[in-house]
Formats: C-alpha cells, structure tokens, sequence
C-alpha cells in the first residue's frame, strides 16, 4: 500500500507511505446497515431481556432521553425521529432530552441543532448536563464504592428514563455505551472524581477492551443503576459511521452483546511491537480537542516498543480544551513524570487529573509527535514534538533507527484497539 487516508477532522489526510515497511492495521469491516430505520424499529420491537419500547412508555409518561455531547459521533440526529416517531402516542412536551456532557461544557444551540438536526431541536425541550451547577442535580443513592452519587435532577424525577450511546473500545472502561450514557454522563462532578480515581486508572485492568475486573466500568454500573433505565439503545458504527448493529433492551444484557461484538470486529492482535506507530483520532468530532485526542495515542501505545515514537494525528481545532485543568496541569509541569508525582501524593484530588494520568503514562513510555492546528510552543509545552508534515517525521526517525523499520500505521485511530498477542 504506497497510500493511506487518515481520519482527521471532517475531510481526511492522505499518507504517502511509499518505500515504508508499514502494517496498516483497521478494524474488520462491517458494511452499515441497508436500511437503518427499520433495523432500529425491529431492535426495539424485539428487545435484549426487555418488553419493546412502546409497551414501556406510556402516553402520560414524563420521559427522559439521554444522547452523547458533540465530542462523540452518536448519529443523534437519525435516532431521535425514529425514537419518537416509535413513541408517536407520547406528545412532545412530556419529554426532555438530556445532553450528557459529563464534566465536559455546556454545547451551544448550534452545535446542538446540528446533532439532533432542526425539527428535533425546535420541537422539544433539551438541556445540557452541568456536572458544575449542584442545584440542578438530585441525589441518587450511595455508591457501593462508597461516595454520594448525585445525577440530573430531570432525569431522575422522570417517570421514565431512555439512555443511547455507541459501544467502542474505552481506554478505561474497558467499552464505552451501557451505563456510561448516565455514569459520568449526567453525574456530579464528585462522583466523577471519584471514579476516576489515581487507583481505578492506574490499575492494569482498566484498559481498553476489558469488562471482567475492570474497576473503571464497576463504578460506571454501579453509579448508573442506582436509578432505574427502563430502556437501552446502543449501537456500533464503521468507519463511515454508518450503523452497523443495534443493541437495544435491558441495560445490561444489551451492552454485552454490544461489547462483544465490537471486541471481535475493532481489536486486533500484533505478534510484535513496532517502533513507530502512526495514528488518528478518528477524525471529527473526536479529534476536537487534545483531551479527547489522548485516546488515539493510548491505542498506539498498546503495540509500541519501549522508548518508540507515535505520530498523531488530530485537529485539535478547539484546542486542549480550554475549560478544566488539563491545559494548565501540562504548562505547570516540567515534565510526565512530574505531572504523576503531583498526582499520586496522597490526597490529591483536581479536575482533568485521570485524562492527564493516561497521557503521562504515555509519555513515560514513548515519544509523542503531533501534527495538529495546536500553536507550536503550546504543542511543546504539552510535552509533545510539534510537527508540520507527517512523512516527514516519519522519515526522521526512519533514518535514524534505519529505514526497514516496521511501522504500523492506525487510520481510524482509537476506532481500531490493536493488542500484542
């Protein structure tokens, strides 16, 4: 393959790998659905160990919808007029939808019409979730793991609640979907810290593609069901973001099924690490910001060689981002192994800390090169080598360690979780 496309931002980034000893490593294709309507209408007729949807939801019912923010492609704007054209004897104004930002900021009304298209926008009432604002939260129940968990406040003094979401490999939580949808999509700010905790990301198992033992995914369930879902709607996606499956029904037994099936078709076994590995963020609207673009550098990590080199890829065209700490965390610390001293003292606690656990951890092991619309000093103070083109970067090192070299190469990025075998 002398050519590769990368998934960067909405329109792509083509990769000249001509005279590269480059292992392009996808997911197993799976071809979207021919008729995604009709295979959701389908879903929820016949659900995972549940009743179907419109015999749950009754037409007095006060209903509580939960979609992803902007950070995630949940095709929102196709699932709601199916949902609710599904639930046709509900009027409109006994629903509200709940953007479930976590501790990540409010979406504007612009970036909102165009995740749930116009005529959804305009016709029903939709909030953002402000993990920040204790007074438009209620309290749930005590965590098994034992801190207060306090979720929306509509969501919970709902009659009935609707969570969607699209299971993918978690670089925490083993997969996302499930009851990430509530936990931390519609929690408090304590709650979140809590679970992301300097001990449940360090632990070995919350890693990409494990559920069994994952300490990460125990506190999302447990968060998550101290207030009832009556209904689950996940889904997967391709590379196109297409639909590929539905997995709909109880909470639980959905999710599962979901995770999978994405196990067997988005992770990949390697015999042997590689000493470079190029990678994505999957492109829009994944790539928005740094933050999110750790994942992509995580899932390079899986199969790189002690002291290689990642190259990213990712937009970043709205920065680190702004809001939160994790700006400010890298610019105050000379170093990775510095940021993971402040955070493992005892009692440390901030805003942003697991995300820059992840990307410390990272940075101890590798060296991490991004092409980006990041300020090159601001680039440099993350800890990271600015670059202006990828092949040449990927020449650079060629050079050095010498040109037969393999290289692997991850297209759509966290999309696909390779794993030594």
């Amino acid at each position: 393959m002398s050519e590769v496309r990368l998934q960067y931002g909405r329109d792509g980034l083509d990769l000249d790998l001509s005279g590269v000893n480059a292992t392009v490593i996808r997911p197993h294709f799976v071809a979207g659905l021919e008729d995604e309507a009709a295979a959701f209408r389908d879903a929820v007729r016949q659900p995972i160990g549940s009743r179907p949807l419109r015999e749950i939801v009754g037409p007095s019912d006060r209903v509580a919808v939960v979609i992803a923010d902007i950070t995630r492609p949940l095709p929102s704007e196709r699932l709601l007029p199916w949902l609710f054209a599904e639930l046709s004897h509900l009027p409109s104004e006994n629903v509200t939808i709940i953007v479930g930002t976590g501790s990540h900021r409010g979406n504007t009304p612009e970036e909102i019409e165009s995740m749930v298209g116009t005529d959804i926008a305009r016709g029903y009432r939709i909030i953002n979730h402000n993990a920040h604002d204790p007074t438009t939260l209620a309290y749930a129940g005590e965590s098994p793991f034992g801190y207060p968990v306090f979720l929306n406040r509509d969501y919970l003094e709902a009659d009935k609640r609707i969570i969607l979401g699209f299971v993918e490999p978690h670089l925490m939580a083993g997969f996302s979907g499930g009851y990430k949808a509530v936990f931390p999509g519609i929690v408090s700010l304590e709650a979140i810290m809590n679970y992301h905790g300097v001990d449940n990301i360090g632990h070995p198992k919350s890693t990409w593609g494990v559920l069994d033992g994952n300490p990460t995914q125990a506190h999302v369930r447990a968060g998550g069901a101290l207030a009832p879902i009556d209904f689950c709607i996940n889904l997967t996606l391709n590379e196109h973001r297409e639909i590929t499956r539905f997995f709909c029904g109880e909470v639980t037994a959905a999710h599962a099924q979901g995770c999978a099936f994405v196990k067997e078709t988005s992770m990949v076994a390697c015999e042997q690490p590689f000493p470079i590995v190029v990678t994505t963020n999957s492109g829009y609207p994944l790539d928005l910001n740094l933050y999110q673009s750790v994942k992509g550098m995580s899932a390079a990590a899986q199969v790189l060689a002690p002291g290689g080199l990642i190259v990213a890829a990712a937009r970043c065209n709205k920065g680190f981002p702004e809001h939160g700490n994790f700006k400010r965390f890298l610019f105050d610390h000379p170093s990775p192994e510095a940021m993971l001293d402040t955070i493992t003292q005892p009692g440390f606690s901030q805003f942003d800390q697991w995300q820059v656990q992840v990307f410390s951890l990272i940075l101890k092991k590798a060296r991490v090169a991004l092409f980006s619309e990041l300020p090159a000093d601001e680039v440099r103070r993350a800890h990271l080598e600015p670059v202006d083109e990828i092949r040449t970067a990927l020449d650079r090192d060629l050079d050095r360690i010498g040109r037969e070299a393999p290289v692997a190469v991850l297209p759509e990025g966290p999309q696909t979780i390779p794993y030594l075998s």
